[in-house]
């Protein structure tokens, strides 16, 4: 047998890896088709570009849950020292208050009386009573249904203002709208 040289067999690798190329073949762009009519065309519209659409749902509170609605943010009626008669600066609450229930006859509320620390448990209880009871009436005549609304006393058991003055009392003796929380 023939022996193959170390410099034959580099030789060939050589040649070997000379006739491999890393550019690719060359080849020729087609022709254009001739144009047989002459006459200027106008330039294609460009297609509008797409616009991708929103994937987050867009959800509407209800507005006793809307922060920025009056409904949600104003839902105490205040009264005078041992009184239960609504006074008139209230009315505009009370009938907004009543048109949102009346277009909204799935929503119920509890309409809350309060009163301030001063007098009995029995008398404070008896006397929060008739002020929610007069403002469940007040929202009723403003289209409320009266099944929509449930009237109850805390008395002086939910002050909103813990102090023992006149400033405190004025802000206890009040009906406080309850919505639901979702």
């Amino acid at each position: 047998m023939m022996q193959i040289r170390p410099y034959a067999l580099a030789a060939l690798a050589l040649a070997a890896l000379a006739g491999c190329s890393t550019t690719p073949p060359k080849t020729e762009a087609p022709k254009p088709a001739p144009v047989v009519n002459s006459a200027p065309t106008a330039a294609p519209a460009a297609a509008p570009a797409a616009v991708p659409q929103s994937t987050v749902a867009t959800v509407s509170l209800p507005a006793y849950l809307d922060p920025k609605s009056p409904i949600h943010n104003e839902r105490s009626v205040y009264f005078d020292f041992d009184a239960y008669a609504v006074k008139p600066e209230f009315n505009g609450l009370i009938e907004q208050h009543g048109r949102f229930l009346g277009s909204a006859p799935a929503v119920s509320i509890r309409v809350e009386g309060n009163t301030d620390e001063r007098g009995s448990t029995e008398y404070n209880l008896a006397l929060g009573q008739r002020r929610a009871d007069a403002v469940k009436k007040a929202l009723e005549l403003a289209g409320a249904g009266a099944g929509q609304m449930e009237a109850i006393s805390w008395g002086k058991g939910h002050p909103k203002n813990p102090g023992h003055d006149e400033a405190a009392w004025t802000e206890n003796r009040r009906v406080d709208l309850v919505y639901p929380t979702k």
